[in-house]
């Protein structure tokens, strides 16, 4: 007999631009769009498999979905998950892995072009016609900022971390990098530091570390304080690894020069997010991962984890 398989929050991987052809061959296939925390149970309670993205299966939802057999993270991080809880349920979980790297380093570069080009304010300043209306050839009011040979510091170094690496080394920058493991080792022209000397040093820092109790908030008013003034902060990991109120009162008072975010705390955020309306910070919303490449691989690893699940194996197992 075919197993239920229910798709809580389909919207992030295929909202409509892709089909579910492959997926639905494996069991009785039923998709939803999005889901709330409230309705979770209601939805998932006759599924022995569950494809989830942001939805949350804490200790309370894993109690009261007794049929559950497997949860597939359409992702890599599974935080939304109590994966101890699940195991002694007896529920298998699994991730994606590296589906979404090509495109995650690609947005790290376009934030980082993003704040140091003023692409996007160029062309609208353009637009408004002050190049028509300019005396002179040409206008600028942010001067442009050449990477080559400025110090780009990477706090974690997986996957991403080292695919940005070698992308800033091409550029000519310098680079140094902290991780949790560092005889793991890193390319010759990877330098490793401690965080301190990572936040001191660097010309720009981008955050690639999995969200831990350890680093929620590691940038804050302290270590804002220990940066050089011209440092650009870049985030594509987690939003709660900023204290958000402590990088605008930093960039309101020039302690740091600017910041490209892809991810908030609070996602979709609140209206009083003390960011949004903060000029010298470059938000996109959570899209670094959504190229139509990226997500074709997203759905064939999905499908590739329940197919492993159905035929008694458990790929990319996490618990």
């Amino acid at each position: 007999m075919k197993k239920n398989i229910v798709v809580l929050d389909s919207k992030g991987m295929n909202p409509g631009d892709l089909d579910w052809d492959e997926i639905q061959k494996l069991g009785n296939l039923k998709v939803y769009e999005n889901t709330k925390y409230e309705s979770i149970v209601k939805r998932a309670e006759n599924a022995e498999i569950v494809v989830i993205n942001k939805c949350k299966f804490d200790r309370k939802i894993l109690s009261l979905l007794p049929k559950l057999e497997f949860i597939c993270e359409s992702a890599t991080g599974f935080d939304n998950i109590d994966i101890v809880f699940a195991k002694k349920q007896g529920v298998l979980v699994s991730n994606v892995k590296d589906y979404s790297t090509k495109s995650v380093v690609q947005h790290v570069f376009s934030l980082i072009f993003g704040l140091t080009n003023k692409v996007e304010y160029n062309n609208n300043e353009v637009k408004k016609g002050r190049w028509v209306n300019s005396d002179y050839f040409t206008f600028w009011d942010y001067p442009i900022t050449e990477i080559s040979g400025k110090t780009l510091g990477l706090y974690g170094f997986g996957k991403i971390a080292s695919e940005v690496a070698k992308i800033a080394h091409a550029f000519g920058m310098k680079i140094i990098a902290n991780r949790k493991n560092p005889n793991k080792g890193y390319p010759d022209y990877v330098k490793h530091v401690t965080i301190q000397k990572l936040f001191r040093l660097s010309d720009i820092i981008s955050l690639h570390a999995p969200l831990t109790k350890e680093n929620t908030e590691i940038i804050n008013s302290s270590t804002l304080s220990e940066m050089k003034e011209n440092v650009l902060i870049i985030n594509t990991a987690r939003g709660k690894m900023i204290n958000e109120n402590d990088l605008k009162s930093a960039l309101d008072n020039n302690t740091i020069k600017a910041a490209g975010l892809d991810v908030l705390s609070t996602e979709p955020p609140l209206e009083n997010n003390p960011l949004l309306n903060c000029e010298n910070c470059l938000i996109t919303p959570h899209q670094a991962w959504t190229s139509v490449e990226s997500r074709k691989r997203l759905m064939s690893g999905v499908k590739e984890n329940i197919e492993s699940f159905l035929n008694g194996k458990a790929l990319n197992r996490v618990n």
